[in-house]
């Protein structure tokens, strides 16, 4: 008689499904921090090619808060946007300046005025404030990889060929999905009842795993999000699109630009890659048939890349576009949706993020990036609440911060979607698109298609009381780059550089002119303050002055390097040398100062900056402010005598 299998039964912290942009971000994040992960994924290897294309400005200041040598592959690897062009329609179909002028200029002078002339240009990311200016292309299996790299140093890698496939169960033990101790989440072989099913593709094995949070990360045909019963809500378009990756073979002169080509029959935009490929999107024609009536989706069997070329060279003429080689990397069509999860979450234990909670054109250049983002703020929530740092409920922040941004995302997709897909203004039909118009709205939405304007609104964690304390800093977005100097020796230090992801508040305190005895006096009251029993840093910090594991304490002084030395800071503030800076030059007046006034903080009355650990600010208050700094973080930490607290 046979002997029934034996089901492997495991126990996690967090259970990753989806090993896309959203899931190695969660995964990275997490076993950065110390938790046990798992993280699975159906397919049997990673992406080769193809899908998103990049990271955004902001992508990239999160992507190096988790390490300079993520940043470092990043730049390496890819392509970097600087120049972005426009191309007006011309009057017989295609585009203005092509091939057609080659008999009319009779000089190189005479060919570079017609195109100034005809074209317009701009930086391709317009957000001042971003300390890298320009995006960064890459397919997303480069970029994955990017992170793998960064797990695999930590142990952690993706299991492959393995998928869920048993019914999706909840504890209903209210108390015990209270608690994040307990295993509320059981990954079974359906044998026994559970929660999912993981099944190994290739070997066969099912296992039982069982997991105190999930998250679901796989895609936007999500089986996490179905079988937790979360619908999407939003529409189809009509609006179709071809993608093409190619190394061209093309007379086009901004083929090395990110380039927006607006033509009587249709758009076309080009996006430079790495390993001197393009990206071609191409605005499908009314005549188009490869929409599916029977499923509303794009038959990629109803077309072909030289049908989508075809489409392009239409638009693009006079010009040429050829595929050097012969050889097409990857290609696809679709039909853009423009949808977004109902919730994000179950009793605040299973998540969604990516793709499985929100899709919408990729043409803004958002969809790897809002997926990344979406993780980057849970990651760190969930490390808290698994710690005993705080309730429960601080993981509704995740769904009330990603999914009002997802929606504004959306609703920003509607608006940019449809300038891509209107026609050109023309006397006869005067409701179209200028090329002015396109191009102010290129200008006009450079903060949110970098990322950089994301701003958070009022919740326990962002808190705007004390907004004018600093005029120049929103609260709720980002803290912004600036250089300041050490105090100790003038070395100049990037801020973001001090506010890595390493799950800790950090508590930047602009303490005014510290070579002035009153300001001294005011900073060294603060200090006093900062070490009182009821202090937040003494109730919740978690460790000795200076060593806290949940804050990290810098302080910057508006005084001149060659008034003050880094012994001049109260003794509190510099338990060592390097966490006391000052806003003035370097030595060789190459960086540095200006911070104060770049931040909109007074010189003197100085301020006290909350910037959370994914590095957005969540609040400002004057020095003085230590009591409402204690009632800000009572309300989501917990004290260590606290750690069965869980909240409601």
């Amino acid at each position: 008689m046979s002997s029934s299998p034996v089901i492997k039964e495991s126990h996690v912290d967090v259970l990753i499904i989806g090993a896309g942009p959203a899931g190695v971000m969660c995964a990275n994040a997490l076993i950065q921090a110390g938790v046990n992960v798992r993280i699975v994924d159906q397919r049997p290897e990673g992406l080769k090619a193809g899908q998103a294309d990049g990271c955004q400005p902001r992508s990239l200041e999160i992507m190096h808060s988790y390490g300079s040598s993520l940043t470092d592959k990043m730049f390496k690897r890819g392509e970097h946007l600087h120049k972005a062009t426009f191309y007006n329609p011309g009057p017989n179909g295609g585009i203005e300046v092509g091939l057609n002028i080659w008999t009319s200029w009779r000089s190189y002078a005479d060919y570079r005025t017609l195109y100034r002339q005809r074209t317009t240009s701009a930086g391709a990311v317009n957000a001042p404030t971003a300390r890298w200016p320009f995006g960064v292309t890459l397919h997303q299996g480069a970029i994955e990889d990017i992170f793998l790299e960064a797990m695999a140093e930590k142990g952690l890698t993706v299991e492959r060929s393995t998928i869920p496939t048993a019914a999706l169960e909840l504890s209903q033990d209210p108390e015990g999905r209270r608690d994040p101790t307990a295993y509320i989440a059981k990954a079974s072989s359906g044998i026994r009842r559970g929660i999912v099913t993981l099944k190994n593709l290739e070997r066969g094995d099912v296992e039982v795993v069982n997991t105190k949070f999930l998250l679901g990360s796989d895609g936007a045909h999500s089986w996490v999000r179905k079988t937790l019963g979360i619908h999407m809500e939003g529409d189809n378009t009509d609006s179709i699109w071809g993608v093409v990756d190619m190394v061209p073979d093309t007379d086009f002169p901004d083929v090395r630009a990110q380039s927006f080509i607006h033509s009587h029959d249709g758009t076309l935009f080009i996006i430079p890659r790495e390993d001197d490929r393009v990206r071609l999107y191409i605005q499908q024609g009314p005549e188009s048939d490869v929409v599916d009536p029977a499923t509303g989706r794009a038959d990629k069997g109803r077309t072909s890349p030289e049908k989508l070329l075809e489409q392009g060279r239409k638009i693009l003429k006079p010009y040429r576009m050829d595929v050097k080689g012969g050889e097409v990397a990857w290609w696809t069509v679709y039909v853009v949706r423009q949808r977004v999860a109902e919730r994000y979450s179950l009793h605040e234990r299973a998540f969604i993020a990516g793709d499985a909670c929100h899709t919408h054109s990729p043409k803004a250049g958002q969809g790897m990036n809002a997926s990344m983002g979406d993780t980057h703020n849970l990651a760190w929530k969930v490390v808290y609440v698994l710690r005993g740092w705080s309730p429960l409920s601080l993981l509704r922040t995740y769904e009330s911060e990603r999914r009002k941004y997802a929606q504004e995302l959306i609703d920003f997709d509607k608006w940019w979607s449809k300038l891509f897909h209107s026609k050109p203004r023309t006397e006869e039909n005067q409701d179209g698109v200028t090329h002015e118009q396109f191009l102010s709205a290129f200008k006009k939405v450079g903060g949110f298609t970098s990322g950089i304007a994301i701003r958070y609104g009022s919740s326990t964690l962002v808190d705007t009381t004390h907004q004018s304390l600093a005029t120049n800093l929103a609260i709720g977005e980002r803290m912004p780059p600036h250089v300041f100097i050490r105090a100790a020796s003038a070395l100049p230090i990037e801020v973001q550089d001090m506010l890595p992801a390493d799950t800790r508040f950090k508590i930047l305190v602009f303490g005014g002119d510290i070579s002035d005895d009153g300001d001294r006096a005011k900073l060294q009251a603060l200090a006093d303050d900062l070490s009182k029993p009821e202090s937040f840093l003494m109730r919740y910090g978690r460790g000795d002055v200076g060593k806290w594991e949940v804050f990290d304490v810098l302080c910057f002084s508006s005084a001149m390097k060659d008034k003050v030395g880094y012994l001049d800071f109260p003794e509190f503030f510099r338990p060592h040398y390097s966490k006391v800076l000052l806003d003035d030059e370097d030595m060789h007046g190459r960086s540095g100062g200006g911070g104060y006034s770049k931040y909109g903080i007074d010189e003197r009355a100085g301020a006290i900056v909350v910037v959370r650990p994914d590095g957005y600010i969540g609040t400002v208050v004057p020095l003085e402010g230590v009591p409402f700094l204690n009632a800000y973080f009572a309300a989501f930490l917990l004290q260590t005598d606290t750690r069965s607290a869980w909240g409601p």
